[in-house]
């Protein structure tokens, strides 16, 4: 994804999976407060991988945007202060 910025995801619905557009991402958890340290994750050649703080496991699914998440709305926007 060089150019371009990497994209957060979090699981404030506590979903097993999510399936997710691109193979390299951040993952922030659930939205702050309950958020783990925002970690950086890269597939590589797999199609999918378990976040080591909260145990999401991320499926790369290439029919999604990078912004587009099944289930929706688990993408993370930074809300200014």
């Amino acid at each position: 994804m060089a150019g371009g910025s990497i994209p957060h995801f979090q699981n404030d619905a506590g979903h097993a999976a999510i399936d997710i557009g691109v193979k390299e991402f951040m993952c922030v958890g659930a939205n702050p407060p309950f958020d783990h340290p925002h970690v950086f994750l890269d597939m590589g050649a797999d199609s999918e991988l378990v976040c080591p703080y909260c145990s999401t496991l991320y499926r790369y699914d290439s029919s999604l945007r990078a912004d587009e998440t099944r289930p929706a709305n688990c993408l993370y926007l930074h809300q200014a202060a």
